[in-house]
C-alpha cells in the first residue's frame, strides 16, 4: 500500500534495507540521487520492477524534480 513519508521515515526505511526507487530519466538520475537508488524511470516502472525489485522489502520511491 502507497503511502507518503518524510525524510525520516525514508531513513529508518533504509535502515532496514528499504530498496530506494528514482524515478527520474537516466539522465537525470545520473546527475544527482540518493545513494543506493535504483533508476526506474516512470515511464518503465510498471514494466520493469518486477524483474527489478524484490517485493519482499519495502520500497521508497521518489522523484527530486526541483525544476
Amino acid at each position: 500500500m502507497a503511502q507518503e513519508i518524510d525524510r525520516e521515515g525514508v531513513r529508518r526505511l533504509m535502515e532496514r534495507g528499504a530498496q530506494i526507487v528514482d524515478v527520474l530519466p537516466a539522465r537525470e538520475y545520473g546527475e544527482d540521487h540518493l545513494p543506493g537508488a535504483i533508476n526506474l524511470p516512470l515511464r518503465k516502472i510498471e514494466a520493469e520492477a518486477s524483474s527489478v525489485l524484490d517485493s519482499g522489502r519495502p520500497i521508497v520511491v521518489y522523484c527530486a524534480d526541483f525544476a
